[in-house]
């Protein structure tokens, strides 16, 4: 049993485009547990004056059930944000996140997500006209720049001066991406200029790693978790409880495998998409077996769908290892 904290944690399922859209949020709460929340994959704002259902699918209240959802939103169009925003407080929304990080080029090029950090201009300019108009709150999820970390210093300020519900920092720039390490001195730097709720997303992918973080960021508590929980779904109830020993692990995520699997062969059209969908996943559930890799490396050549249930069936019933340290 590790040393438990008595700081209330407050754990988000971080959005990642593709893996933790409703069905996938869905399943997970009726497997595991730990999660308080999640943050959508971003929905674009749009010019049209009808929000098409289709287009906020993933977030309608229908959809969804087993954890709170905060929609995110990205754009640089504050009629499409205001738009947007207030058909989610209609349909039951208190909290909207805008989307500062989005590292993909095709993206930032256009200056949304984190192609939006290096102009704090535009960005205030943003948040004067849509904090007066959307009936919801705001919470923002960013980086610490697009090219360089000091970006973050010149939008400090700007956020302060606006009631956000929350700045979640993710301590790596945008041309990062996701490789490198998170710069924890730059995000320790950001704590003591803030006037308003922070919480901390990057590289959170073990109990080691998390405890770490939290004795360096005493006053941090609101902690944003994505590929840590994708690779293994027992990391949110592992930070909370402290305990690593996860009773029949292999057993329990086939489990959850199985109804992901059948889930998506209901939902997609043809076996091919079926197939991408689960090769996509198993980039981050082989983490977590010892004998992963070499499943992984098999995965990766199917292109059937009976060859996929057969190679991931056998393992997981006969030739699954969980990871020592992971439960």
């Amino acid at each position: 049993m590790k040393d438990k904290s008595v700081t209330p944690l407050f754990l988000s399922l971080a959005p990642l485009r593709g893996f933790t859209n409703a069905l996938y949020r869905n399943l997970y709460s009726a497997h595991f547990q730990g999660i308080d929340a999640a943050i959508s994959p971003f929905i674009n704002t749009l010019s049209v004056k009808l929000v098409n259902r289709s287009h906020i699918k993933d977030i309608l209240p229908e959809n969804n059930h087993g954890m709170p959802v905060i929609p995110q939103i990205i754009g640089n169009d504050p009629a499409g944000f205001i738009q947007l925003a207030t058909k989610f407080h209609d349909l039951g929304f208190d909290t909207v996140n805008w989307n500062l990080g989005c590292p993909a080029p095709m993206v930032a090029n256009k200056r949304r997500g984190s192609g939006l950090l290096p102009h704090p201009e535009l960005i205030k300019a943003f948040l004067d006209e849509i904090i007066p108009r959307i009936p919801t709150r705001l919470s923002i999820k960013t980086r610490i720049g697009r090219e360089k970390k000091e970006e973050i210093f010149n939008l400090l300020p700007i956020f302060n001066q606006y009631p956000l519900a929350e700045l979640i920092i993710h301590p790596r720039t945008g041309v990062q991406m996701y490789t490198g390490k998170v710069d924890l001195v730059t995000f320790e730097e950001c704590l003591p200029l803030l006037k308003i709720p922070v919480a901390y997303n990057g590289d959170i992918l073990d109990y080691d790693s998390f405890i770490k973080l939290k004795e360096r960021f005493k006053t941090v508590s609101r902690w944003l978790i994505g590929r840590g929980v994708l690779s293994n779904p027992f990391l949110p109830g592992i930070l909370r409880s402290g305990e690593e020993n996860i009773p029949r692990p292999v057993e329990r995520f086939k489990k959850f495998h199985d109804d992901l699997f059948e889930a998506y062969r209901t939902e997609l059209s043809g076996q091919s998409h079926l197939v991408d969908k689960m090769k996509g996943y198993w980039q981050y559930f082989f983490r977590s077996f010892e004998n992963g890799e070499a499943l992984f490396k098999k995965i990766k050549k199917v292109n059937t769908l009976k060859k996929y249930e057969e190679i991931v069936g056998k393992f997981l019933a006969e030739d699954a290892k969980w990871r020592s340290g992971l439960g």
